[in-house]
């Protein structure tokens, strides 16, 4: 084969060469799109940005260090009660990050674990879009009358009840205790903790700030 034809084919094979490697790497976003919106299709749909179920598994340090990020679920459709017995759902604190804390006076490290969860509440009370919501799960009368002296003692946490101590078995924990969920606004369990924890730490508030930051668009400049 002449030089020119050789010059030529070297050519035409490099062009072709290009568009392949073109052709592979739109294929290869094709796909990574997909994923994506396949592992959230809530932000998907909605443009909301979201980090990935992995991604907050870096805030497992610390206090935090059993700290587990569950497969994608929403909060249990389940009735529980506030202080003067009205029936309460979660789907009723949609719109806001909320650390849900289930506790119970006969738990130790439930009560050595409240003085931080109400620090949290005051350290974010300027933050209508956060709700920390400690859920007591005692079953008798007499229980459930010592706890509501107790978180008294503890404000501004709320108090909500469960008797029939049915929610720690409605979450990943499987009736564990403590138990506390991170769910945020879209009301989806994005975190889960068993065990006694320090909520008023340095993770603690990195976790809640990055739910926090989702879906929040910057100002312009």
């Amino acid at each position: 084969m002449s030089g020119s034809r050789k010059a030529v084919w070297a050519v035409i094979g490099g062009l072709a060469l290009v568009s392949a490697v073109a052709g592979a790497g739109g294929v290869a976003m094709s796909l990574y799109a997909n994923h994506r919106a396949k592992e959230d299709p809530a932000a998907a749909a909605t443009g909301r940005s979201v980090a990935p179920r992995g991604d907050l598994a870096r805030f497992a340090t610390g206090s935090l260090t059993a700290l587990e990020i569950p497969a994608d679920t929403s909060a249990p459709d389940y009735v529980f009660r506030d202080r003067n017995g009205t029936a309460v759902r979660f789907s009723a604190f949609q719109g806001r990050v909320t650390v849900v804390n289930l506790w119970a006076m006969w738990c130790a490290p439930c009560r050595q674990e409240m003085p931080t969860l109400a620090a949290l509440a005051r350290r974010y009370s300027d933050r209508e879009d956060l709700l920390v919501l400690p859920i007591n799960v005692d079953a008798t009368d007499a229980g459930v009358a010592e706890a509501k002296a107790f978180i008294d003692d503890h404000a501004p946490l709320p108090f909500y009840s469960d008797m029939r101590f049915q929610l720690p078995f409605e979450f990943p924990g499987k009736g564990k205790m403590p138990q506390t969920l991170l769910l945020d606004r879209e009301g989806r369990v994005r975190a889960a903790m068993t065990g006694e924890a320090d909520w008023d730490s340095p993770e603690a508030h990195a976790l809640i700030d990055a739910l926090l930051a989702e879906g929040v668009t910057p100002a312009a400049g």
